[in-house]
């Protein structure tokens, strides 16, 4: 009976909770697009769940990663895609282990927002570039 009490608790706190995306979402959009993209969805975390002053922090904090992962990478004469996924896994971590982390307590009581929407608009963002990139090096040869 003491189980049931405590799964209806629980169903009550969720109810009144905004969606927000998981902090291992965050993590593979980081991995996979860039830090940008993980920063992005728990930046919009953040403002739903009314923490405005720290949405912008992380949202800053992305930019500046992403930024100074484009200069690092971009720093040999011919760029490793590695080294991308390096810093990609690292900004992540920091995203999802330490901002999420210190900035979503009991995030475990918040329901869960679908990925949907945000993989189609990264995929929409990243394709051209790809594409671009690849018609680019096509040229060059």
């Amino acid at each position: 009976m003491k189980g049931q009490e405590e799964l209806l608790k629980e169903t009550l706190n969720t109810s009144n909770k905004p969606k927000i995306y998981s902090h291992k979402v965050i993590w593979g959009f980081s991995i996979l697009f860039s830090s940008i993209f993980g920063g992005v969805l728990l930046m919009q975390n953040l403002r739903d769940i009314g923490k405005k002053k720290e949405a912008n922090i992380v949202l800053s904090a992305s930019v500046v990663y992403t930024i100074i992962t484009f200069i690092v990478v971009n720093i040999p004469e011919k760029s490793i895609s590695s080294l991308t996924m390096a810093f990609n896994f690292v900004g992540g971590y920091v995203l999802s282990e330490y901002f999420f982390k210190n900035y979503i307590h009991e995030a475990e009581l918040y329901p869960r927002k679908k990925i949907w929407k945000p993989l189609i608009i990264s995929i929409i963002i990243t394709l051209p570039i790809i594409i671009t990139l690849v018609y680019a090096l096509s040229l060059e040869e």
